[in-house]
Parts: C-alpha cells; structure tokens; sequence
C-alpha cells in the first residue's frame, strides 16, 4: 500500500466519523430547538442529522463557503437548518400522528 493511499483511506475514515459526529449534534440541536415531543427515534434524529450534515456541506462547497478558517459557522448554521427542517418533515410524515381537530392520519 502506498502512501498517498494509505492517506486517502484515512482521509474517508475521519469524514465518515465527522458526519456522524456532526450529525449526531445538529440532529439532536434540531429536536432541541422544535418545541414539543417529535415522537422520533434517536436512531432517526442521527439519521436525519447525517442527511443534514451531508447536505449542508455540499451546499457550503457550493456557496463557497465549506473551508474557511477557525471553525466554518455558516456552515454549520446551514445543517443545523437543514437538520430542523428534517426532523420537522420527519415528524409530520410520520403514520398515525394526530392533527389539530382530532382526526388521525392513517
């Protein structure tokens, strides 16, 4: 194996682990901001949180925006956005869930 390969496989195993990391925190943020229970699993808050983190860096690459120096806030702003939106879609979409006058989606 080569350096330069040995390199890039570290490189993918710690962006792996900093979207989990980070999505783990900006979906959990994003459960914390909505005000009331969202009746969704931790398992699909970190899932949600991950799309978000994903999504949110792409979209910072875009901007330009992803790379700055210090710590990239607007980027960070953007998925914890993105992560609030998630869960809110999540939790409406979710089957059996009351809406306002009593009637129950099926």
């Amino acid at each position: 194996m080569t350096v330069s390969r040995h390199r890039g496989e570290l490189d993918m195993l710690w962006s792996i682990i900093s979207a989990i990391v980070i999505g783990a925190i900006v979906g959990a943020l994003a459960r914390l901001i909505i005000p009331g229970r969202q009746g969704i699993s931790m398992a699909l808050t970190l899932i949600v949180g991950i799309a978000a983190a994903l999504i949110g860096t792409l979209i910072a690459g875009a901007l330009g925006i992803a790379n700055t120096r210090g710590i990239d806030w607007w980027e960070h702003i953007l998925q914890l956005a993105l992560a609030v939106v998630g869960v809110l879609l999540v939790t409406q979409m979710r089957p059996g869930k009351t809406h306002p006058g009593g009637t129950t989606r099926t």
